[in-house]
């Protein structure tokens, strides 16, 4: 989220439309800014993505971590702050939309729809205003994903891609390389529902096309906002406050659900007497169906980092195995003395980390159970 945004949360002003619309007047003011160094082949490329990306965390990261929020909202539970920050984002991208709409026409959206004849150096008025629009939007719902994997203490590192894409596909719900198709339909009045259908049907698209995916994609979810007025109420407001909540809302599944997987993990680690033979106990149970599920791999990411961090083991031979064999892991645990209970609560743990036991799991779990019995 904003920067601004997080000062004003943290001072007790969100609730105050006034100071409320003075955090968005000054975010869109560093906004428009922004967009004067953009290029026509800026937006045309998708390259604004890329340096509004850098822009919206670079400083911002340094800024908000796990501390920054302790000292607004301390002794609050994550889920309580979570939920505070996303009806903020989402009231504060409702009043962009409202700042947003007088600007937009049916001339702008001719001017997008033109984009492609544009100077490369130059980015017409029309675009611009589109542009800031869409920058605000992005850049709020990027620290938003961000603030929640913060709060949740869901570890990234936007140095690493991976880390980077991660949260680029979180807060924008963009899952395997496409962006998902959310029904943006649904969230304004039936009225006018069939005129946003035809509106995406239209040439004012066709400059989108050569966009990526992630720029392509925003740019889709906003243009519709341009001169489709709803009864009484602009559907820039309406979207704006709309694809906010469904983002913070998504962002909240996953970051919550991974930071579950974690304490799950930790817990694990903390209990274990027998932390390399856990990793070989997690992956047979995870591997019982041949099947592999999100959060099964998540959790063995977070087990092998942890036993790494905690016990200082570091197992090659697991890491490059292929087939796990369970004669291989019975011989381990037949040759390891002592109380193995400890297995077979990793067992239990890792075999309902994606839900309900099946029935290869319990075979394995029944057989570890009788060699872990210790008379």
């Amino acid at each position: 989220m904003a920067e601004a945004s997080t000062d004003a949360a943290g001072a007790g002003a969100g609730a105050d439309d006034d100071a409320d619309r003075k955090v968005v007047e000054q975010e869109r003011a560093e906004v428009r800014e922004f967009i004067k160094g953009l290029s026509a082949d800026d937006i045309k490329s998708g390259g604004w993505f890329s340096k509004l990306s850098a822009e919206a965390l670079s400083s911002y990261t340094d800024k908000v971590d796990w501390q920054y929020f302790q000292e607004r909202y301390e002794g609050v539970p994550a889920d309580a702050i979570v939920d505070q920050r996303i009806k903020m984002a989402a009231r504060y991208a409702a009043l962009e939309g409202g700042l947003s709409a007088g600007a937009y026409t049916a001339a702008v959206a001719a001017t997008i729809g033109s984009l492609g004849g544009a100077s490369a150096a130059t980015v017409p008025a029309a675009v611009a205003t589109m542009m800031v629009d869409v920058a605000f939007i992005t850049r709020l719902q990027l620290r938003l994903a961000y603030d929640i994997s913060v709060l949740y203490r869901v570890p990234l590192d936007l140095s690493d891609p991976d880390d980077m894409w991660k949260l680029i596909r979180v807060a924008f719900t963009i899952k395997s390389g496409e962006a998902v198709r959310v029904p943006v339909v649904k969230a304004v009045p039936a009225i006018v529902r069939p005129m946003i259908k035809r509106y995406y049907s239209k040439a004012v698209l066709t400059a989108a096309k050569g966009l990526p995916v992630v720029g392509k994609y925003l740019l889709q979810r906003n243009v519709i906002k341009i001169g489709i007025p709803v009864v009484g109420v602009p559907l820039a407001v309406v979207l704006n406050r709309y694809t906010t909540l469904l983002a913070g809302r998504h962002a909240q599944a996953v970051f919550r659900n991974e930071a579950r997987v974690i304490e799950i993990a930790e817990g694990l680690s903390k209990r274990s007497q027998h932390p390399q033979l856990m990793l070989w106990v997690a992956w047979l149970v995870i591997m019982a169906d041949h099947k592999i599920a999100d959060d099964e791999t998540l959790l063995m990411k977070h087990l092998v980092r942890l036993v790494r961090d905690q016990h200082q083991v570091v197992d090659e031979q697991l890491a490059h195995l292929v087939d796990i064999d369970p004669a291989e892991v019975w011989e381990r645990i037949d040759a390891e003395p002592g109380d193995l209970s400890d297995l077979l609560d990793v067992a239990d743990r890792v075999a309902t980390v994606d839900g309900a036991v099946n029935a290869s799991e319990k075979v394995i779990i029944s057989e570890l159970r009788g060699r872990c019995r210790r008379v």
